[in-house]
């Protein structure tokens, strides 16, 4: 009830929004609008989730499975490949991306309950495959648009944290928790836009020096 009254209320604001980022897509990069990617959602079950198209046509998507498991290995923050620059990304991509309006048709995944408003987020299959038998309890519940992991920071914390809170959540999720994360959603993506950028300078600034520094050492 909450996902469906939620979504009702927004539509009117909502739709006017994805047709513009759709006609963004269309006239940046030839393809698709929507970008179709099976996840796993509650209790394994396997789905076609929904995104606005980000990345060129034919894009090697293999770079994000072995980013992946270099998190889970390495346990360290989650920072997406965006942040240190993505060659595969259209434009406006990441912009897209930042601010999650890349999400936004999974409204229809919402409406045809495969995943809710709020809940863990929807992971991909070679994910799947990776997780522990603990970490299973995290497909307990439908996946989410948002969720306890991002409103806590998301690429700041670890792959065992983001698990933590997904399990964490999916024993304590109730009406009045779902209603709190909604409302700490916007606060969270707007720190989490002006954390990207933040990174995205001082990789830029880091690169800029080095090439300097390389100038300065080949001058005779």
């Amino acid at each position: 009830m909450l996902d469906v009254t939620c979504i009702l209320i927004v539509i009117p604001l909502l739709l006017p929004l994805m047709l513009l980022i759709a006609l963004i897509v269309k006239l940046g990069s030839r393809g698709p609008v929507l970008f179709q990617q099976e996840r796993v959602g509650y209790r394994g079950h396997r789905f076609t989730c929904l995104k606005f198209r980000t990345m060129f046509v034919g894009a090697d998507v293999s770079i994000h499975q072995g980013h992946w498991n270099e998190l889970i290995v390495s346990n360290r923050p989650m920072e997406k490949i965006d942040t240190r620059g993505d060659p595969r990304l259209i434009p406006l991509g990441r912009l897209l991306r930042e601010t999650a309006l890349d999400e936004l048709p999974q409204i229809i995944n919402v409406l045809r309950g495969e995943m809710s408003l709020v809940g863990p987020r929807p992971c991909i299959p070679y994910e799947y495959d990776k997780y522990l038998p603990w970490q299973q309890e995290r497909f307990n519940t439908l996946p989410g648009l948002t969720g306890l992991w991002q409103v806590s920071g998301k690429n700041k914390t670890t792959f065992v944290e983001m698990m933590h809170l997904d399990i964490d959540y999916v024993r304590k999720k109730s009406l009045w928790l779902d209603l709190k994360i909604i409302f700490m959603t916007i606060p969270a993506l707007i720190a989490q836009v002006l954390d990207m950028r933040q990174k995205g300078e001082s990789a830029l600034h880091s690169a800029s020096t080095k090439q300097n520094s390389s100038v300065r050492q080949n001058d005779p």
